[in-house]
C-alpha cells in the first residue's frame, strides 16, 4: 500500500501542493522562530562573554532586594576600594569604572536614537586593553573631553574622527571630541545600541558621580583561581557592595536577556501554533474532499482484495509524506522567515542583536514533529472515513462521502464518558503542574483532543457543537476571573477554551450555513459592484492596456486599427503588461494555446444567473463550506480581538490622561519611555510664564516583601495632575513630607490599608523607611502614571543614587499657545533627548508604540489569513475536479466562460464572508471577555477596522477564486461530459 500512496501523491500534484502549503507556512513560522531567538540568544551569550573577557572577578554595588524591571539600577560605591584591591596579593590587574544612559546629539541637534534600543555609555581604560569591553578599530583611546563612540552609529551618521559630538547623560549636553571608533565583541551588530566610551573622570562627570564606581573588574595573577580570588575579595569588601566570577557576573547580566528571549520565542510560537491549528482544518478538508472523490478507487481496492487497514494504512502514508515534505520544505523557508522577522522587528524600531543566523538540532527536530504530526492527526479522521467506503461504490455514479466511521459508536453515554475523561485529564494538567509546563502542555492537548472527540460522538451534532462552545467558554470564564492562577495556569486555561470555542464554532456553523449564505449572497454581489467603483482609477487603465495589447496580438485580420495597436504594443513592449501579453502570444504560436478573444469589459454588477449558482453552489455543501470558512474564521477572530482590544486601550489611555492631566504642556524623552534627568524640569521651571511643574520618579521599591513600581512625585504635581480621591485631596500631593504617602484604592483593599496605616517600604540601598497613608485615589480606566505606593521626590531622592523623572507636567500662563511652547523648547535645548509637548501630542506619542506593536500582530496574524487563502483556493479547486461534468453540461447550454469565473468568485466570496461574520463576532466577543477582566481597560468598537477586515475578507475570496475560476473557465464542453 505504501507504493499505492506514493503514485497516488505523484498522481495529484497540484491538489498535494496546495493542501502541503498550509503545512508549510506553519512549519516555517515554528523554525524561524527557532532560527530567530537561537540566534539572538548566542549574540547576546557572545555580548556578555565579550564583556567579561580577562575578567576573574568582578565587584559591583548590591541592592537590597531583587530589582525588577522599572530602571533602578544598583548603588555606586566609594572608589576607595580600586586600591585595596588592586594591593591584594592574588590580583594582577585591577580597573575600576562607571556607566548609564549617555544619549549621542547629532550634528542637527537631535538625540541619536534607533528606534527603542538603549544608548550605553561608560568609562574605559587604554591602559587595561584585556579588561575593556570594547575593540578600537580606527582612531585612538579617549582622553579627558574626548569620547570614542561605536563604528556602526558613526557609519549611520556620517560622523568622523576629530569632530565635536554632543553628549547628554546626567545634566545638559556636554560637547566632545571623538577620538576614535570602537566595536563591542565580535558580534555583528548590537541591534541599534549606541555606544560611547570615556576616560574615567569624563565618565564620572558625565554620570554625576563624582568620586564613585559601579563596578571594578579584576584579573588574577597566573596561577590563581577565579573562585579563589572571589574569596580573597570577600574580605576587604564595604557594606553595600559584593564580589562575583567573572562568568557568575555574565550569567547574571543575561538573566534578564535569558527571559526576554524566552518571551519572544513564546509569543513567536504561539502565532506558529495558530498557523499550524488553521492548516489543520485546511488538511483535514482537503483530505475529506479528496476522499469523496476517491469513493470509486477506493471500492474498486476494496473489492480486489484491499482490507480496512490497509486503506487507512494508505490515506495514513500520504498524509505522513505530505507531512514530512511540507515540513522540510517549512523548515527550510524557516531561514527565509528569519530574516524577515529581523528585518520587522528592525522596521518597527526593535532591532536586534545578530551574529549570524543560528540553524540548530533542536530546530530540525521540532519542526519535523510538529509538522508531520500535525498534518497526520489532521489526516486520521479522512483515513477512518476512507475506511467506510463499501466494495459496491466502484460500480456507483458520483462522489458522495462514505458513512461517518463513528456512527457505529455514537451514543450519549459514550459521548459523556470520553469527554469526562479528556476534561479531568486537561484539568489535571493545568492545575496540578505535574513535573514540568511541558508536560503539564502535554496533559492538556491530550485532554483537548479527547473532549473535542467525546463531543462529536453525540448523535446530535449541534448537541455536541453546543457542549463544546460551553466547555470553552468555562475555561475562559475559570482562566479569567479565578484568581490565585499562576501565569502558566491562566495561559493553558486560555488556550484551551479558545481552541474549544474555535472548533464548536466551526462544527455548529454547518448547520447556519444555508441560510447564511443567502443572506451573504447579495451583499456578495453588490460588494463587487461597490469594489469596482473604488477602484475604478486602478483597475481601468490596466485593463485598458491589457486589452489594448491583446487586441493588437490576437485579433483576426490586418485592418488600420490593428496595425496601430500593435506599434504601440512594439514600442510599449517592456510595459508589463505587454510582457505578459508577449508571453501569451508565444505559446499560442508555439503550442497552438487559444486565448479568449474577444476579451469582455468588465460587468460593474455581476449578473443574476452566475451569483445565483454560486450561491447555490455554497450552500450544496454545508460541512464542505463551513470547514473552509473557518480556517478563515481563525484568522479574523484573532485580528479582531486585536484591534478591539487596542481600540479598547486607545480609548482608555485617552480618556485617562484628559481625566488626571490638568496641565499645559509634557516632558518626555524622545522615545517616550526612557527617563530623563531631573534637571531638564528645573531648566522648565525657570522658563517665563511656567506656573507649576510636578514631575513623576519612577523605580523599585521592596513592600509587604514584594519587589514593587513604586514612583515619587514632588509638591508640584498637585497642579498638574488630578486624582479622584477616596480619601485625601488635591493637596496630598504637595504635603507628603518625609513620611507621608498614598495608594491606589486596590492596592489598599488588598492589603487592607486605610487613611493613617503605616508601609514600610525598603529602598534599594537597604533603608526602610515607615510611611503613613495620607491619601487614596481610585485610577480611571487607563491607569495613571503612579504605581502601587507614591511618596515625596525628597524622600527618594534621598534614598536612590540615580533618581530621574520618567514625566515632567507643566503649567503655564496662557495655557497652550504656540509662545509657550516655543519657550519650552528653548529651556530644553540642552536636553535634546527631552520634547515638551501638548496634552494631544502626549497623547499621540504615547499611543505611537502601540502603533508598533500592533503592526508585528497584524503581520503575524495574516500568515493564518493567508493559510486559509489557500484553504479555499484547494476547496474550490478540488470543487471544480469535482463538477467537471457538470460545469462541461452548463457550458454547453450556453454559460460562457466569464459567467464560470464569476460563479466561482461568487461561492468563494460567499464562503470567505461566512468566515468574516463568525471571525469577527467570535474575536469581539473574546475581547470583551478579557476587557471585563482588565480594571483599566474600556470596550471600545473598532468600526474602522471591523470594515476592513469586511472587505479584507472580500478580497480574500478574489485572489482565491482566480485560478480555480480560470480552471474551470478554461474546461473543454465536451471533454468534461465525459470526465469521470
Amino acid at each position: 500500500m505504501t507504493r499505492f500512496a506514493l503514485k497516488g501523491i505523484l498522481g495529484r500534484k497540484l491538489r498535494t501542493v496546495l493542501t502541503a502549503l498550509a503545512i508549510v507556512l506553519g512549519v516555517a513560522m515554528v523554525s524561524g522562530t527557532f532560527v530567530l531567538t537561537d540566534s539572538i540568544d548566542d549574540a547576546f551569550n557572545t555580548i556578555f562573554t565579550d564583556v567579561y573577557r580577562g575578567t576573574d572577578a568582578t565587584i559591583t554595588g548590591k541592592t537590597a532586594f531583587d530589582l525588577g524591571d522599572n530602571g533602578s539600577v544598583a548603588p555606586p560605591f566609594d572608589e576607595s576600594l580600586l586600591p585595596k584591591v588592586k594591593a591584594l596579593p592574588d590580583t594582577g590587574a585591577a580597573v575600576g569604572g562607571v556607566g548609564g544612559d549617555a544619549q549621542l546629539i547629532g550634528t542637527d541637534g537631535k538625540a541619536i536614537t534607533f528606534g527603542g534600543a538603549p544608548n550605553l555609555g561608560f568609562s574605559i581604560d587604554p591602559d587595561q586593553a584585556s579588561l575593556n569591553s570594547l575593540s578600537l578599530v580606527e582612531g585612538r583611546w579617549p582622553n579627558d573631553g574626548e569620547v570614542v563612540i561605536d563604528r556602526s552609529t558613526a557609519g549611520k551618521k556620517d560622523l568622523k574622527i576629530g569632530q565635536e559630538i554632543g553628549v547628554q547623560a546626567e545634566g545638559p549636553t556636554e560637547q566632545l571630541r571623538i577620538s576614535g571608533f570602537v566595536k563591542f565583541g565580535s558580534v555583528s551588530s548590537i541591534g541599534g545600541a549606541t555606544l560611547a566610551g570615556f576616560t574615567l573622570p569624563t565618565a564620572q562627570k558625565l554620570f554625576a558621580k563624582p568620586g564613585k564606581l559601579d563596578q571594578i573588574r579584576v584579573a588574577a595573577k597566573e596561577g590563581v583561581t577565579p573562585d579563589a580570588l572571589v574569596a580573597e575579595i570577600q574580605k576587604i569588601l564595604p557594606e553595600g557592595t559584593q564580589v562575583r566570577t567573572g562568568e557568575a557576573q555574565a550569567q547574571e547580566d543575561a538573566s534578564d536577556t535569558n527571559a526576554f528571549i524566552s518571551f519572544l520565542r513564546t509569543f513567536l510560537l504561539v502565532f506558529g501554533g495558530i498557523a499550524l491549528f488553521v492548516g489543520a482544518f485546511v488538511i483535514a478538508n482537503s483530505l475529506s474532499i479528496t476522499i469523496a472523490q476517491r469513493t470509486r478507487e477506493f471500492a474498486t481496492l476494496r473489492t480486489l482484495g484491499a482490507s480496512r487497514q490497509q486503506i487507512m494504512v494508505s490515506v495514513t502514508i500520504e498524509a505522513f509524506v505530505v507531512g514530512l515534505v511540507a515540513s522540510i520544505v517549512g523548515l527550510l523557508l524557516g531561514l527565509g522567515l528569519a530574516k524577515g522577522l529581523f528585518a520587522l522587528f528592525d522596521a518597527v524600531g526593535f532591532t536586534l542583536p545578530n551574529s549570524g543566523l543560528l540553524f540548530q538540532g533542536h530546530t530540525i527536530l521540532y519542526s519535523l514533529l510538529v509538522g508531520v504530526g500535525v498534518t497526520v492527526l489532521a489526516g486520521m479522521y479522512p483515513a477512518l472515513l476512507a475506511t467506510g467506503v463499501p466494495p459496491i461504490a466502484a460500480v456507483r455514479e458520483g462522489a458522495v462521502l462514505p458513512s461517518d466511521p463513528f456512527d457505529p459508536i455514537r451514543g450519549t453515554p459514550q459521548a459523556i464518558v470520553v469527554t469526562g475523561m479528556g476534561i479531568a485529564i486537561a484539568a489535571v494538567g493545568i492545575v496540578a503542574r505535574p513535573w514540568t509546563t511541558l508536560f503539564a502542555i502535554v496533559l492538556a492537548v491530550i485532554g483537548l483532543v479527547l473532549v473535542l472527540f467525546g463531543n462529536s460522538l453525540f448523535r446530535s451534532r449541534v448537541v455536541g457543537a453546543v457542549i463544546t462552545i460551553a466547555l470553552g467558554a468555562l475555561a475562559l470564564l475559570y482562566g479569567l476571573f479565578v484568581h490565585g492562577l499562576g501565569t502558566s495556569q491562566v495561559l493553558l486555561w486560555l488556550g484551551v477554551g479558545v481552541l474549544l470555542l474555535f472548533a464548536g464554532v466551526a462544527r455548529i456553523t454547518t448547520r447556519l450555513v444555508p441560510p447564511l449564505s443567502r443572506v451573504l449572497s447579495p451583499v456578495a454581489r453588490w460588494a463587487m459592484l461597490v469594489l469596482m467603483i473604488v477602484a475604478l482609477p486602478i483597475w481601468l487603465p490596466i485593463w485598458g492596456f491589457y486589452w489594448l495589447y491583446r487586441y493588437a496580438a490576437f485579433t483576426p485580420g490586418w485592418g488600420v486599427w490593428r496595425i496601430l495597436a500593435l506599434i504601440f504594443f512594439i514600442a510599449t513592449i517592456f510595459n508589463p503588461i505587454a510582457l505578459i501579453v508577449a508571453i501569451m502570444w508565444i505559446r499560442k504560436a508555439a503550442f497552438g494555446w487559444q486565448p479568449e478573444w474577444p476579451v469582455q469589459f468588465p460587468r460593474f454588477l455581476p449578473e443574476r444567473e452566475s451569483t445565483q449558482l454560486g450561491g447555490e453552489n455554497s450552500r450544496r455543501n454545508p460541512q464542505r463550506t463551513a470547514s473552509t470558512a473557518a480556517a478563515l474564521m481563525i484568522g479574523l477572530a484573532l485580528v479582531t480581538l486585536v484591534a478591539t482590544l487596542a481600540a479598547g486601550i486607545v480609548q482608555s489611555f485617552t480618556g485617562a490622561v484628559n481625566d488626571i492631566f490638568t496641565g499645559d504642556y509634557s516632558i518626555t524623552a524622545q522615545n517616550n519611555f526612557d527617563p530623563i534627568p531631573i534637571s531638564a524640569a528645573e531648566a522648565a521651571a525657570k522658563t517665563p510664564g511656567v506656573t507649576a511643574v510636578g514631575s513623576v520618579r519612577t523605580g523599585d521599591a521592596l513592600v509587604f516583601n514584594k519587589t514593587i513600581f513604586a514612583t515619587a512625585v514632588d509638591p508640584g504635581a498637585s497642579q498638574v495632575i488630578a486624582l479622584d480621591w477616596v480619601d485625601g485631596s488635591q493637596e496630598t500631593l504637595s504635603n507628603l513630607g518625609q513620611e507621608g504617602a498614598f495608594v491606589d484604592k486596590d492596592y489598599a483593599k488588598r492589603h487592607d490599608l486605610e487613611m493613617g496605616s503605616p508601609v514600610d517600604v525598603t529602598f534599594i540601598n537597604g533603608v526602610t523607611k515607615r510611611f503613613q497613608i495620607e491619601g487614596i485615589f481610585d485610577p480611571p480606566p487607563g491607569g495613571t502614571p503612579f504605581g502601587p505606593v507614591t511618596i515625596s521626590a525628597a524622600v527618594w531622592d534621598a534614598n536612590n543614587s540615580e533618581p530621574q523623572n520618567l514625566y515632567s507636567f507643566v503649567k503655564m500662563e496662557g495655557g497652550e499657545t504656540d509662545a509657550n511652547l516655543a519657550a519650552l523648547e528653548k529651556a530644553l535645548e540642552p536636553y535634546p533627548n527631552a520634547k515638551a509637548q501638548s496634552r494631544q501630542d502626549f497623547i499621540d506619542s504615547q499611543i505611537s508604540g502601540l502603533s508598533s506593536i500592533l503592526n508585528i500582530l497584524y503581520v503575524l496574524l495574516a500568515l493564518s489569513v493567508l493559510i486559509s487563502l489557500f484553504g479555499i483556493v484547494n476547496t474550490l479547486v478540488l470543487t471544480v475536479f469535482e463538477r467537471t461534468r457538470e460545469i462541461g453540461m452548463l457550458r454547453a447550454i450556453g454559460m460562457t466562460r466569464r459567467q464560470v469565473r464569476r460563479m466561482i468568485r461568487h461561492e468563494s466570496v460567499i464562503t470567505a464572508l461566512i468566515g468574516a461574520v463568525f471571525g469577527i463576532a467570535l474575536g469581539l466577543v473574546l475581547a470583551a471577555l478579557l476587557i471585563a477582566r482588565i480594571d483599566f481597560l474600556v470596550f471600545a468598537f473598532p468600526t474602522t477596522q471591523v470594515i476592513v477586515f469586511a472587505i479584507a475578507a472580500i478580497l480574500v475570496g478574489i485572489v482565491a477564486a482566480i485560478f480555480p475560476a480560470r480552471r474551470a473557465a478554461k474546461l473543454d464542453p465536451l471533454e468534461a461530459l465525459h470526465y469521470e
